[in-house]
């Protein structure tokens, strides 16, 4: 299985380094979102330095669901679904090396936006780094498996792009809330790492949930969709 999952976790990211979509397209876009609650919110610097966190992961959110439709756009072209059905990948795996290759897209781009939020919002990340790395690692894995199961069960639709978010927004606004909560406990000062790892060990419950959820349903949902 894990030979399977490694296969296509690096299809996916081979895809990618070839296409560069998330590199020309959705980093210029979540910097650009970036920017404009910048520019809205800049008369009150201090208000942008409290909002940061909430509005680092509205980027990041927007972000994911990017990067969630181009994992299936690339299945649904010239017949991509179908010659993996056929090949016989278990569908677990198959689940898992999408999540993980997704994943790995998504952490580099939160990469990119915590520099962008400590250049334009004059935040100060170095406090409890610890604690801001394990909160996007925990947050990162709880988008991205609901993302890939609601994203396969979009994926054949005809409004696929419309139903997405539909889907996908309501099931992860807790993770919003506990990503953003970290990440405020992590730049408050003086940093409040009691309250910033329980928001965390709420996060990993997500990310427990929403991956056992994925590898059990995911055959089904292939086979519906």
């Amino acid at each position: 299985m894990w030979r399977e999952v490694a296969l296509i976790a690096g299809k996916d990211l081979r895809v990618e380094l070839r296409s560069r979509i998330v590199l020309n397209q959705v980093v210029p876009f979540a910097l650009v979102v970036l920017l404009l609650f910048g520019i809205a919110l800049d008369p009150d610097r201090g208000f942008l330095r409290r909002a940061a966190p909430g509005l680092y992961w509205i980027a990041v959110l927007l972000s994911s669901l990017l990067v969630v439709q181009r994992a299936f756009a690339v299945e649904s072209a010239d017949g991509g679904r179908d010659a993996l059905r056929v090949a016989g990948l278990d569908p677990a795996a198959l689940f898992l090396g999408k999540a993980i290759a997704a994943a790995a897209v998504l952490g580099g781009l939160e990469v990119v936006l915590a520099f962008g939020v400590s250049l334009l919002y004059g935040v100060s990340l170095t406090g409890g780094l610890a604690l801001l790395l394990v909160a996007s690692v925990l947050a990162t894995a709880s988008l991205v498996a609901p993302g890939i199961i609601y994203g396969a069960l979009a994926s054949g639709a005809r409004a696929r792009e419309t139903l997405l978010p539909l889907l996908f927004l309501p099931a992860v606004a807790p993770v919003m809330i506990g990503a953003t909560r970290a990440f405020e406990a992590a730049l408050r000062q003086p940093v409040s790492l009691a309250e910033g790892w329980r928001w965390c060990g709420l996060l990993g419950v997500f990310a427990v949930t929403y991956t056992a959820l994925g590898l059990l349903i995911f055959e089904p949902l292939l086979e519906d969709s």
